[in-house]
């Protein structure tokens, strides 16, 4: 058997999946928006180096935009619940399997490094006093992406869950220091740092005990990645829905036990554990944060705006998709619902959590406020308003479904 036409042939599978749904994605007025989206930061971004504040933290905010991107490792396996079965006898020769993997995965996201680090270049050697050389900066994000994938492989093998979740933890520190390292002190010094630094993270991934191939936990995550595509696509065209990874947060344990005891109210209440427990919810605190943080960085100037717009309509997407977290459940017909309240359920839920949101962001421009009061109240008028301009459109559109 050959490891690696089979890797290539899955891949081809899963994106003749996914090919045509792009059309209709097209269709629906995305392109358009990512064009706006991106003429608006081009022109925000040419106005921001013309007029570069004096005291922009920019090494913090190279921190934070590098160090993710870092961080992210994910590679595309493409296996299959059958191949505990069918792919047992050649786990010895799977390494071959997974190297097709791993280099495509880290490829891909080499690119988007530099792509990234390409825009943020001119606003870092305007802004700092004594910028790092390009080549010598793009090298060390490499060499740490190549380690923190490394690590991130290693993770996914270890016998341990607790030693896997600890080194999941380390792995976010070491880059974090590397990258900080070498933006805050002289070369030299910090490459010797980094060299131990990657040295003894290196080291550290040999201890604990690994799996040859760790089937099931590998199965898992290829699982997961695969639904998250889908979800994507799902905010635009009706898509097969795959299964989500659920999360036991017990700190949201007692999110809508305050719902009246009613069948009025029923969707709403497995709306809310649902939400609770999804992966969507995850990815609303990260874009939160993150949005939370650059709104508080541009907050003296227009461009907090923008990002705080933008931010809320990124949110308002994500949270598009708790529409297709049951489309089709047994429950639902077992137990009718009256009709209609499903999607008033569905919609009520989405805008009082697309409100907090707006809130929750709009919080950090309050320092200003003194300032500039029309641009920080204009700000919060126009986040309401886009509340209600997502709750029109989804009210607006017609789903048979919907209507149960």
């Amino acid at each position: 058997m050959n490891l690696r036409e089979l890797y290539v042939k899955r891949r081809g599978q899963f994106w003749g999946e996914i090919l045509p749904y792009l059309g209709y994605v097209i269709q629906s007025g995305v392109a358009v928006v990512f064009l706006f989206l991106l003429i608006a930061f081009a022109a925000w971004y040419t106005a921001l180096l013309q007029q570069v504040p004096p005291d922009l933290p920019i090494r913090w905010i190279m921190l934070v935009i590098f160090v993710p991107i870092m961080i992210n490792s994910s590679i595309r396996t493409y296996l299959r619940t059958a191949d505990t079965v069918f792919l047992i006898p050649q786990e010895s020769r799977m390494k071959e399997y997974f190297r097709k993997g791993w280099f495509s995965g880290v490829i891909y996201k080499i690119i988007g490094l530099g792509l990234v680090m390409l825009i943020l270049w001119p606003l870092y050697i305007r802004s700092d006093i004594s910028p790092k050389p390009l080549l010598a900066t793009f090298a060390v994000l490499i060499a740490f992406k190549l380690l923190s994938s490394y690590g991130s492989w290693k993770e996914q093998l270890m016998v341990s869950r607790n030693a896997a979740a600890a080194y999941r933890v380390l792995r976010w520190i070491v880059p974090a220091l590397a990258a900080a390292a070498w933006l805050w002190h002289p070369a030299g010094r910090a490459f010797i740092f980094m060299g131990l630094l990657a040295l003894t993270y290196a080291a550290a991934l040999s201890v604990p005990a690994r799996h040859l191939v760790a089937w099931e936990r590998l199965i898992a995550v290829e699982q997961r990645q695969a639904s998250r595509v889908m979800m994507v696509l799902s905010w635009f065209v009706n898509v097969p829905q795959r299964g989500q990874r659920v999360h036991a947060r017990k700190w949201l344990s007692g999110w809508g036990k305050g719902l009246a005891w009613k069948k009025e109210s029923a969707y709403r209440f497995l709306l809310i554990k649902s939400l609770s427990r999804s992966d969507i919810l995850g990815i609303l605190i990260r874009v939160g944060l993150l949005a939370a943080f650059l709104v508080w960085i541009t907050r003296d100037s227009l461009s907090s705006v923008l990002v705080y717009l933008i931010s809320l309509m990124i949110i308002g997407l994500q949270l598009s998709a708790l529409r297709k977290l049951h489309p089709e459940s047994f429950w639902l017909h077992v137990y009718p619902l009256p009709e209609g309240t499903r999607r008033d359920n569905e919609g009520k839920l989405i805008f009082q959590v697309q409100m907090f949101w707006a809130v929750l962001l709009w919080l950090p421009l309050i320092p200003s406020i003194f300032s500039a009061p029309g641009r920080i109240l204009g700000t919060a008028a126009a986040g309401i308003v886009l509340v209600f301009l997502f709750r029109s459109a989804a009210a607006r559109k017609k789903s048979p479904r919907g209507r149960r």
